[in-house]
């Protein structure tokens, strides 16, 4: 795999992962309420706190940090890309979609909370990104705010996750093909992750030609993540991944393990995470350690 010519040395980036992950937890307690109305605040944070990777915010500071971005503005940003991520997997789990009963090694929100409420909590958690990002305070620039709402907007709309959440539970027992599969995945999973780079790069003045490597690079980490998804399905267990083992393949979707086999899933996303150094490298980019360790991060990732 080609990588950083300088890779940051393991411990460098898990303590800079570390950080950047308490970094976007206190914030994310900050922002979230916890004295809405009829424990709706208590559910929104039950959904985001005390759980995930934060693999979308840590794509939004290293980009930004790689560019030399405003620190305000990315917090923002990677808080507001969490926020509709943790919105999207609450909406998921319940009963109407994907009917699961475990997210990050404890009961789903609708399990803990019912299903209106968690429908309420998801909705309430949709607004609050999209609130984050335009500050009463004025502390980022209105054209700044706009572009990155539209980022967060447009990825998490009709034509990305949304949609592709829409081709996912219409593809229920359908043998799609390759191209097929990765267009659906593209929108459910790859788009919040295209833009969460996308999102970290407004906040800096990037070239057109760097936008368009950060785009590739995005889209590919987006892609490899979902295939390292479907291979952790069936060869992890549900304590270790924290949500349930084997769904995908009881519900009969179609994954990139049943299409390609386990090894030649393995090898296709080693390929695409290839793909993303390449890109990175392309950059230009003279911080871009951390964005080339966190491709890794995905590819090696046990859960």
């Amino acid at each position: 795999m080609n990588g950083p010519q300088q890779p940051a040395p393991a411990a460098d980036f898990a303590g800079w992962r570390s950080h950047q992950q308490a970094v976007v937890e206190q914030a994310l307690s900050n922002w979230v309420p916890a004295d809405s109305p009829a424990r709706l605040g208590e559910a929104m944070r039950y959904a985001v706190l005390d759980g995930g990777k934060r693999l979308r915010p840590l794509l939004v500071l290293a980009t930004a940090e790689a560019l030399g971005g405003h620190a305000g503005a990315a917090l923002r940003a990677a808080c507001a890309v969490e926020l509709i991520h943790a919105y999207s997997l609450v909406h998921d789990d319940m009963p109407c979609m994907d009917n699961d009963v475990l997210r990050r090694g404890k009961p789903t929100v609708h399990v803990q909370f019912g299903e209106a409420q968690a429908l309420l909590a998801g909705d309430a958690l949709q607004a609050l990104a999209f609130e984050l990002l335009i500050p009463g305070d004025g502390s980022l620039p209105a054209e700044l705010s706009a572009r990155l709402c539209r980022l967060l907007a447009q990825a998490a709309g009709a034509d990305g996750m949304a949609g592709g959440q829409a081709v996912d539970l219409a593809s229920v027992g359908v043998a799609l093909d390759q191209p097929a599969l990765e267009a659906m995945h593209r929108r459910k999973t790859g788009a919040l992750l295209q833009a969460s780079v996308g999102m970290g790069a407004a906040t800096a003045a990037a070239t057109r030609q760097q936008l368009a490597d950060l785009a590739e690079y995005g889209a590919c980490i987006g892609l490899a993540f979902q295939v390292v998804d479907d291979i952790l399905d069936v060869t992890a267990d549900s304590a270790t991944l924290g949500k349930t083992a084997g769904k995908d393949a009881a519900a009969d979707k179609p994954t990139f393990v049943s299409l390609m086999g386990l090894a030649p899933a393995q090898s296709y996303a080693d390929a695409v995470l290839d793909r993303a150094h390449q890109a990175l490298q392309r950059c230009g980019l003279k911080q871009a350690d951390h964005l080339h360790a966190l491709a890794d991060w995905v590819g090696r990732r046990a859960s």
